[in-house]
């Protein structure tokens, strides 16, 4: 099979198809804790590992999916993968218990590796010319997507309840598989490596990822000085010592780390922990902020029909940033639009912080960041794939989206960890922990933009030398 598929072929909107689908499932959580809670009758605490069971699900499935996404069956990984996607949301949508409901969460936890086996399905078959466009939409279209889901839950279990916002992510999954089946293209890919799987170095990350994601979503709970959460995150850096020893030492590991050691590359990585941090705060917050009461000083009490439509701007940014993306990326260079995103996530970050109080100031917030992170984005796996070779392609890019879920899981502790030590009088947020949650966000975004701009200039320096 050759690679033919050009711009105008069915290929490239059923790989963006396939990544919305991914964005959709993603965004069936936030919003949904608080009714899982009542639902199940639990407190909010134990409703928050629908959460956590399905990043840390998605963390480990993640760099699997992506060394596998290298190999000859991509399109047989991608519709098994869809299939789980699919049972998990059934599952969540009818369960009778919460154990279940979790179960099914964790199956969800796939939809975050299914970004990466896209983009190599990208690299394989989609015209050389348009490779690099297409890449970027499929990384923004993640993004972009959740600011769509999210209103779509909130309207669904606004109207209904939360059930049906699980069964319609259900339908939107099946309707992927069947446009899937018949556009991409049947495997095996002939010029696909042939190489063993790294059990070990599968076995090493999982456990380790598993055990620093889970001190980290639960720090704020155990206390981050508490023997369990200390000992659990000292557990995980040791495994990921040995995991880095084990995968240096192989012919052919999970991951390979000296491609990581490439310029463009570690921006990348660095990039995605900070931006995934940053993103998650401000999308979190401006969630809570949205559904507070007007009573805490900075709610503005809209139910979870509305709430939903805070985060439907960053969409709106994300989709317009990566069309301009493609046509400054010709003239300036692709690996310039990564600084720039930062800096406009940045203001975003500021705006966010000074600027709350007002339905219209967190729209035009989400908006501002949706720019930047289209821009972000856009350029983080098309610097990884020109810097890589084709083979290298999905486990690096798979591992650059285990890095943004990694940066999520820090915001995600930074953001519990200050509203839990700033409570209001009836147990909320204070105004003070929303405020300085706000600027930890924008501090990450300043520091990364700030960062990006000196190593720009170094190398323009080092070049004219």
């Amino acid at each position: 099979m050759i690679r033919n598929a050009s711009s105008q072929s069915p290929l490239v909107p059923t790989l963006v198809f396939a990544a919305l689908a991914t964005a959709i499932v993603s965004s069936l959580g936030m919003l949904l804790v608080p009714s899982i809670s009542l639902r199940f009758n639990v407190d909010i605490a134990a409703a928050q590992w629908m959460l956590t069971v399905n990043l840390l699900a998605g963390a480990v499935a993640t760099p699997i999916m992506g060394r596998l996404s290298d190999g000859p069956h991509k399109k047989r990984l991608l519709l098994v993968s869809l299939a789980a996607m699919f049972l998990g949301s059934v599952m969540a949508a009818s369960a009778p218990s919460f154990g279940v409901f979790l179960a099914g969460r964790v199956l969800q936890g796939l939809s975050y590796g299914i970004v990466p086996v896209t983009i190599a399905i990208a690299r394989r078959y989609v015209a050389a010319e348009h490779v690099q466009n297409t890449i970027s939409t499929l990384s923004v279209t993640v993004a972009s997507g959740i600011g769509i889901g999210y209103p779509l839950t909130g309207i669904i279990a606004g109207i209904f309840d939360y059930s049906y916002a699980f069964w319609f992510g259900a339908l939107f999954v099946l309707a992927t598989i069947c446009v899937v089946w018949k556009v991409v293209p049947a495997g095996p890919d002939t010029q696909a490596e042939q190489r063993p799987f790294d059990y070990t170095g599968s076995g090493l990350l999982a456990l380790g990822l598993t055990s620093l994601l889970l001190a980290i979503s639960e720090g704020p709970k155990w206390g981050w000085a508490s023997p369990a959460t200390l000992a659990l995150g000292a557990f995980s850096v040791i495994v990921l010592i040995i995991w880095v020893k084990v995968e240096n030492s192989l012919g052919h590991p999970l991951i390979n780390l000296r491609t990581l050691k490439q310029g463009e590359v570690l921006l990348a990585n660095i990039s995605a922990i900070a931006l995934g941090a940053a993103l998650y705060i401000g999308m979190s917050v401006s969630s809570l902020v949205a559904q507070a009461d007007a009573a805490t000083g900075y709610g503005l009490s809209l139910p979870v029909f509305w709430a939903g439509f805070v985060i439907f701007p960053l969409s709106v940014g994300s989709l317009a940033a990566n069309r301009v993306v493609r046509i400054l990326a010709k003239r300036v260079g692709i690996q310039v639009m990564l600084p720039i995103g930062a800096i406009i996530m940045a203001a975003a970050g500021t705006m966010l912080w000074l600027l709350h109080s007002a339905l219209w100031e967190i729209l035009l917030s989400m908006l501002v960041f949706g720019i930047g992170m289209g821009a972000s984005y856009a350029a983080m796996p098309a610097l990884i794939a020109r810097s890589v070779a084709t083979k290298e392609l999905g486990s690096s890019v798979s591992f650059n989206q285990v890095l943004r879920t990694v940066g999520s899981s820090f915001g995600t502790a930074i953001s519990a960890a200050i509203i839990a030590t700033h409570p209001g009088l009836n147990g909320e947020a204070s105004p003070e922990g929303i405020d300085m949650t706000f600027l930890i966000g924008a501090l990450l975004c300043i520091a990364l933009g700030a960062a990006l701009l000196a190593d720009s200039a170094r190398r323009k320096f080092k070049g004219r030398r």
